[in-house]
Formats: C-alpha cells, structure tokens, sequence
C-alpha cells in the first residue's frame, strides 16, 4: 500500500478576488487619478478659454499649463516611477498609507490652485515631487540601483521649476511669467526621452515580429544631449536663430532616432504604435518650436505638439500597456484602447493642425481638442479602473 505524499508547504491561497488594490503599487492610484483628472481639468479649461467660466487663482493659461505639467503628467511620471523603481532595485516603493499619503498631497495641490491661498498652493506643490523623489531615491539607494538615481534628481528639478513659478506669481521672485513652465516641460521632455529610448525599441521587438528596432549610441547621447541644451536655453532664455538652429539639431537626431525603431512594422499593434506615433510628435515640436523662434508661426502649435502629441499619446500608451502587465493581463490592446489612442491623436491633430491651417480656427480646435482628449480618457477610465481597484488575474502582489 502506498501511503500519499505529504506535502512540506501549504498550498498557496490565492487572493481574494474583491480585495482592494489600489494602494499596492504607484502606478495604481497615479493612473486613477492623473485619468480623473484629465478627464474633467482640460474640458473645465476649455470652458474658461470660451469664457464661460471665471478664472481661477492660476489666471488662464497659466493655471492650465500647470495643471497639465504638476497635475496630469507628474502624477503619471509618480506612478510609472514608483513601478518602475521597484522592479530596477528589488526593493519596496512607497505603498499603502505613504502612497495615500502622497496622493492625498497631490489631490491637495489640484484644489488649492483654484483657492486664493497661494502659499498653501506652492507649498503642497513642490514638497509632492520632493516627496515622491524621498520614495524613489530610499529604494533605489537599498537596491544599489546607481544607474537611476538620475531620476531622483529630475523630480527635485521638478519641484524646483515649480516653486520658481509659484514664487514669480506671489511675487517673492522677480522672474518672467511663467518661467517655471518651460523648464518643466524641458525637464519632462528629458524624461520621455530617456524611458522611450529604453522600452520602445523593447517593445517593437516583443511586439511586432518581425521588428528589429536598434539603437546607436552616438545618435542616443546626441538626441538626450540636444534636449539638455534644449533646457538650458530656456533656463537662460535664449531666443531667436540660436534656438532655433538648436532645435533643427535636435529634431534631425530624434527623426533619426524613431527611424531605427521602424515604426512601419508595428502598424498591425495598436499597443505598440501608440508609442511610435506618439514619439512622431517629438520632431514635429521641434520643427514647430523652430519656426517659432524665427517668428514664422506662432508659440501655441509647437507647446501643443508636446503636450498632447507627444506626452497625451506616449502617456495614454504607457498607463495602458504597464497597466497591463502590472496586473496579470495579456499584452494586448482591444477596441477600447484603440479608440483611447486614436481619440488622443484626433485631440493632438485638432490643437495643433487648426490653428496652423487658420489662426481664427483656434477657439474651436480648444474644443476639438478638449472633448477628444476627455473621450480618450474617459475610455481609459471604463476599460482600467477595475483593473487598477482590484488585484492582479493571476494572484500575484503589484
């Protein structure tokens, strides 16, 4: 007689189905909200743009744009850091009450800029990055993990450029309107520009058979090289035919360098050209940031093509592809992403193309514009919030 094996560990039990998950990891709560947000903060500026509503503290497009930098775009910058961080050191990022914490301190920063309490604004403003750079560097510096530590200091340049524009609009620093937003938009700029280098040419090649993205190593230092001298001009304010001969430097690196990730082969995946198409906005920014420059055309276009080319498209395409994998699904996109990306390259094409093609199209492209990026959004939130409220499918922690 056979006597049964006795096993020397308890089966695994797997997670409850309906546990609550959304303080597990950083990209959980980030992508929630930065989607939230998006959703409702662009349509409500597009409503102040008409004059429909009144202005908050923020007046304008200066409230807007720091909306879209220190709101919608830090918090997905957070979230994919604090995923990313802890896979680069094997060691924990915040989670649980500190990620509440700091997402408590990023939805407090979203309402005191539209409240006359700019002190308070500021400074919920800028500790956020600073705190969130504390979470990132404490893994990284367990994990040994030297390589990212540049990350760290791209938040607390972050939390920088923000207190220089809080500071400029209270009037404790004497500096130029706004003068935090440009450098901002350079810093996060680099930031793109690194993590696309590393996971795009990856990800053609695990997602588009056939694909042979490449990179070279002369192209990489001169395309994030011209975004650092990209930076400092604004950062010194340079104007004219020097920046704009910098930026047609730049734009011929970085077409060169989304070339050899041939993005003609990844047609066929929609989770995949999300990302080339996305990164196409890249040159055509600073295409348009050069004509500016010269005077040829005006400054809004080329803000834009960053903004809602480059960072609305590539960010949509992260938050759903990490969302994903970071939750035991198939990589895989369906109709709802699909729809997501090209509603999001709709808002990129309206914002930019209209008031190119005629100037007195402006205020309806804001319109365009606005209800193609909260559709996207709003599709991401439909197909996404289970998957972000509740644990991985295959039982995994993250």
């Amino acid at each position: 007689m056979v006597k049964p094996v006795i096993p020397l560990r308890e089966p695994a039990v797997p997670l409850p189905p309906h546990r609550l998950a959304l303080w597990d990891l950083g990209f959980r709560p980030f992508y929630l909200l930065a989607a939230l947000f998006a959703a409702l903060s662009v349509p409500l500026w597009a409503l102040q743009f008409s004059g429909v509503i009144t202005q908050p503290w923020l007046r304008g497009p200066l409230w807007h744009g720091h909306e879209m930098v220190f709101g919608y775009t830090l918090a997905i910058v957070v979230g994919f850091l604090f995923t990313a961080g802890r896979n680069w050191s094997g060691q924990p990022t915040p989670t649980g009450p500190a990620l509440m914490a700091l997402a408590a301190l990023w939805l407090a920063g979203r309402v005191l800029v539209l409240t006359p309490y700019g002190v308070a604004a500021a400074a919920v403003n800028v500790a956020f990055p600073l705190l969130a750079a504390w979470g990132l560097w404490r893994a990284l510096r367990a994990g040994g993990n030297r390589r990212n530590y540049f990350f760290v200091g791209l938040l607390v340049a972050l939390a920088g450029a923000a207190a220089a524009l809080h500071l400029g609009q209270l009037g404790w620093l004497v500096l130029p309107e706004g003068l935090g937003l440009p450098v901002a938009l350079d810093l996060l700029l680099f930031i793109i520009a690194v993590m696309a280098g590393r996971v795009v040419p990856m990800f053609t090649n695990n997602g588009a058979p056939g694909a042979r993205a490449r990179r070279e190593p002369w192209l990489e230092t001169l395309a994030l090289g011209t975004v650092l001298a990209l930076l400092a001009a604004d950062a010194i304010g340079l104007q004219g035919t020097p920046l704009a001969a910098l930026a047609v430097l730049a734009l011929v690196a970085h077409a060169a360098r989304w070339w050899l990730w041939q993005p003609w082969k990844t047609l066929r995946h929609p989770l995949v050209w999300v990302l080339h198409a996305a990164y196409l906005w890249l040159p055509v920014h600073l295409g348009l940031r050069a004509g500016a420059a010269m005077g040829w055309v005006a400054a809004g276009p080329a803000t834009h093509a960053l903004t809602v080319g480059l960072i609305g498209m590539l960010t949509l395409g992260m938050m759903t592809r990490t969302a994903l994998g970071h939750t035991g699904r198939p990589l895989r996109a369906g109709r709802i992403e699909t729809a997501a990306y090209l509603a999001m390259l709709g808002a990129a094409l309206a914002r930019v193309g209209l008031p190119l093609l005629d100037p007195a199209w402006l205020l309806p492209s804001v319109g365009w514009s606005a209800a193609l990026w909260s559709l996207a959004f709003v599709l991401f939130l439909i197909r996404y919030t289970p998957l972000l409220w509740w644990p991985r499918a295959d039982g995994q922690p993250g």
